[in-house]
């Protein structure tokens, strides 16, 4: 009787073990599948990174749920894991709850995924990642957004790699488009004018609200240096004074390199060749053509062009269709950019059809045709502009291997277009970049990019037509400037000057006149003419100044003058801090009459490098542009 009781009490106990057995294995099923959704905490011990995806019927490895904010129109999300493995890309648009036409790209995780994915967390190391994510230029009150947050504002995990879209303005639709190579049925958007509208005095283009997209996780054959590799090591002031950007530009050229190349080149030794006969040039004191107070070093100058004219090879990229590729616009503001293109791709001296002798690679795209053709009038993103571009590197890179021999060290784009630093920051953050908008707060490295210069152009027959100016002693007017009230700097400049004095002929409009002969005459009848940055730091009055003859004032922090690493502007210009426009007559007058007259006479010999012609001639524009960025690029370049 005993025994049998013992039995019956094992029985029991067993069957209560594998009860609760049963009831915790249970509990920890339902958790384990319940944590994502719910604010459910597991055990210590237990850690799930699991997360439920739409159409699976299992669960795949990805980073915590995440939960998107607006600010500014910008949508700010942390990105899914993404493993390229969707195949070729697509972009797609989404709606968002206020109905506005949104970039949505695959790997990203859909709104309605986002809505029932929330997680709770938020930390200190979340909030740097974010605001160091958000990086919209001049936007900063949305990066002040982004450091206020917190956990009511923002849920987000450690580690989270985060990305952002550019919310469309209800209405207006905004088509993106890849290159035709990628989409052999293209169809380009409606051609809309852009923000690119012009004032009565000098063709200028009015400001349109403008959003910089950093698209990420993209399934793309390019890569891109760390920003570590970078010049962030290069402090850079506030207000960078010319003295600062000589220090710049010597300090990159004695520090920073390009990253090595993934196999050696026989282009690559000749241009560490060049780079030492540079630096080691014969002194020379009377050049043909070259006034050596022009430049920084004539001697330096005058052999790097010799060995550019031996040497030099480049490689121009035929994929791409028009408008945006192979499509030079030659009048205008922006005409800088289509004449380099035009006078490029025809070139038979430099340019070669065998890309493994090449030193250079051109991307021959058009920044201005880019916006004139996929802009959406009054859009507060170009952000489709970027994707393109992305694409064509994508493409250029996946057909041919010397991009990514480089990571595009050797490659170079010539861009006017006042948006083309935010467009290129990225993708192109390692090639040489010809830029008008050469603006120190926008990226523009110095030692690799090149500030282009802009010119107006009004005749693609005649590009020289009107050139020059009345003589030093016919010159009657002190200053001149007419212009609209762009930017916050021409209004400063009118609330001292304007109508204030008559030796100061600053005007905020001139009467309407053909072919803007009342604003020639002018320039060409002024000692000193005002270049006062707009919207950005660059203005084609430079260029025009010298064109006249007429000594440029340049009022405009941050600038970098065109062909900086070649010419010592200081020879012949006058530049002078936004902040001291109240002092300006006082500070053109104390210069003395005869240096007035030796500036006003190197304006006319480094005139040269400013015409463009449509056959090109020793040392003009196209040559000095090109000449900048194989300098750059001797200056950069190692060997494996």
């Amino acid at each position: 009787m005993g025994q049998k009781k013992l039995f019956l009490f094992r029985l029991k106990t067993n069957r209560l073990i594998w009860l609760i057995g049963i009831t915790v294995a249970a509990i920890v099923v339902y958790r384990y599948f319940q944590f994502p959704y719910g604010n459910n905490t597991l055990p210590n011990g237990f850690y799930v990174d699991k997360i439920a995806k739409s159409g699976s019927s299992g669960f795949q490895a990805a980073d915590l749920p995440f939960e998107p904010e607006i600010f500014n129109n910008v949508t700010i999300f942390n990105q899914a894991n993404y493993t390229g493995a969707h195949g070729p890309e697509t972009v797609t648009k989404t709606k968002t709850s206020e109905k506005k036409d949104t970039i949505s790209t695959p790997g990203f995780v859909s709104e309605s995924e986002i809505a029932s994915n929330k997680s709770s967390g938020f930390h200190e190391s979340d909030e740097r990642s974010l605001v160091d994510s958000v990086r919209l230029s001049g936007d900063k009150s949305t990066i002040e957004k982004a450091k206020n947050l917190g956990p009511s504002s923002y849920n987000n995990t450690t580690g989270a790699n985060l990305t952002k879209e550019v919310d469309i303005s209800s209405g207006s639709e905004h088509k993106l488009a890849a290159p035709p190579d990628f989409t052999p049925n293209f169809t380009p958007p409606v051609l809309s004018n852009g923000p690119n509208k012009t004032d009565s005095v000098n063709g200028e283009r009015f400001k349109t609200s403008k959003g910089d997209v950093n698209i990420l996780g993209k399934n793309s054959s390019t890569t891109i240096l760390p920003k570590e590799n970078k010049d962030s090591n290069i402090p850079v002031p506030e207000v960078t004074s010319i003295s600062e950007m000589n220090k710049l530009l010597l300090q990159y050229h004695a520090s920073n390199r390009s990253m090595r190349p993934r196999w050696s080149s026989a282009a690559d030794q000749e241009l560490l060749q060049a780079r030492s006969e540079i630096e080691n040039a014969p002194v020379v004191e009377n050049v043909e053509n070259l006034y050596a107070p022009l430049y920084r070093n004539v001697s330096t100058f005058k052999r790097s062009y010799e060995l550019m004219e031996q040497t030099l090879k480049v490689y121009v990229y035929r994929e791409g269709s028009k408008p945006v590729m192979h499509s030079p616009h030659l009048l205008g503001i922006y005409a800088s950019e289509g004449w380099f293109m035009r006078l490029m791709e025809v070139d038979k001296r430099f340019v070669t059809k065998d890309p493994k002798k090449a030193h250079l690679f051109y991307l021959p795209f058009s920044t201005r045709m880019l916006e004139h053709t996929l802009y959406v009038k009054n859009s507060p993103s170009y952000s489709n502009m970027i994707e393109y571009l992305h694409n064509y590197v994508d493409l250029i890179a996946g057909k041919h291997p010397y991009w990514n021999r480089t990571e595009g060290a050797d490659h170079f784009l010539v861009a006017c277009h006042d948006w083309a630093p935010s467009e290129t920051q990225d993708h192109f953050a390692n090639c040489i970049r010809a830029l008008c908008n050469a603006d120190v707060k926008e990226g523009f490295v110095f030692g690799k990019d090149v500030s282009l210069p802009e010119t107006k152009v009004y005749s693609a027959q005649n590009p020289t037509k009107r050139v020059g100016g009345q003589p030093a002693s016919r010159r009657t007017t002190l200053a001149f400037f007419a212009g609209g009230m762009h930017g916050y700097v021409r209004p400063i400049l009118m609330k001292h000057w304007e109508n204030k004095d008559p030796d100061m002929k600053i005007f905020r409009n001139l009467p309407r006149s053909r072919a803007n002969r009342i604003y020639v005459d002018y320039m060409k009848s002024s000692k000193y003419c005002i270049c006062a940055k707009g919207y950005e730091v660059n203005s084609p009055r430079v260029v025009e100044a010298i064109f006249y003859e007429c000594v440029p004032v340049i009022i405009s922090d941050n600038f970098v003058p065109p062909f900086f690493e070649i010419l010592n502007w200081e020879s012949f210009a006058v530049i002078i801090p936004e902040k001291d426009i109240p002092n300006l007559k006082s500070i053109l007058l104390s210069i003395p009459e005869k240096r007035y007259l030796e500036m006003q006479m190197m304006v006319k010999k480094v005139q040269q490098h400013f015409l463009w012609h449509r056959n090109p001639v020793k040392y003009d524009i196209f040559h000095m542009i090109l000449h900048s960025i194989w300098y750059n690029r001797v200056f950069t370049a190692i060997a494996r």
